[in-house]
């Protein structure tokens, strides 16, 4: 079982929320990070209820105190499989939205793109949209490295926010990338891969934040 995190409206509250954005971390910041719960926070507030989990190596670092690397790939998408088994069972009939913060958002995706046929085979779910915050297109200082080949054919709706000059995929590098043109994007003015801007720009990070989390609301919502 599964520690899950909960924001925004109850679940005897469903004509307020019938759909629940999960959310995943990412590589090196556990799912109460001070960006996972503004984000968590932010859109609870703005009435989409939010579910966090964490990968198993970063439960792993809570309990031991130590830092061992993330998992490998099928243990991660296992875990996604899990949660999604874990919230079916808890809440059946919702709608769930998937995605998250860099890593976890990555993930997601893979699940959605190269899984759907499984995922519903194995737990009668239907994914309703994803959701990547900070997506990293390829390893830092290493741009030739991309994780885009799965993001050619997407088969629900799709939001990435990205800031302009993350170092994980800018602006001017996904604009070049072979992606599926119905993904939708919000891009954080100077946002680097939390989405910060440098205050020379004249951009704050509560801005960009603040415009993020409406943007996935208004997202969500139209769904």
């Amino acid at each position: 079982m599964y520690n899950i995190l909960y924001d925004g409206p109850p679940y005897d509250d469903l004509d307020e929320a019938d759909l629940t954005l999960v959310l995943a971390h990412g590589a090196g910041a556990a799912m109460d990070s001070p960006f996972m719960a503004a984000f968590a926070t932010g859109l609870g507030q703005r009435g989409i209820r939010v579910a966090r989990f964490e990968f198993p190596y970063m439960v792993e670092r809570r309990i031991s105190g130590k830092k061992p690397p993330p998992n490998r790939q099928p243990i991660l998408l296992q875990s996604w499989r899990d949660v999604i088994s874990q919230l079916r069972v808890d809440h059946p009939g919702e709608r769930l939205a998937i995605g998250g913060k860099s890593m976890g958002g990555r993930m997601a995706s893979m699940l959605v793109t190269e899984g759907t046929a499984d995922i519903a085979e194995d737990i009668s779910v239907d994914i309703a949209a994803l959701v990547c915050l900070s997506y990293p297109f390829h390893p830092a200082k290493k741009p030739e490295r991309l994780r885009t080949e799965h993001l050619a054919d997407v088969s629900l709706p799709s939001l990435i926010v990205q800031g302009d000059r993350d170092p994980l995929g800018n602006r001017a590098e996904v604009d070049s990338y072979n992606l599926d043109p119905s993904i939708q994007f919000h891009w954080c003015p100077d946002g680097d891969h939390d989405l910060t801007p440098r205050k020379r720009s004249g951009h704050t990070q509560a801005a960009n934040w603040n415009d993020a989390m409406d943007r996935v609301a208004d997202f969500l919502i139209t769904l």
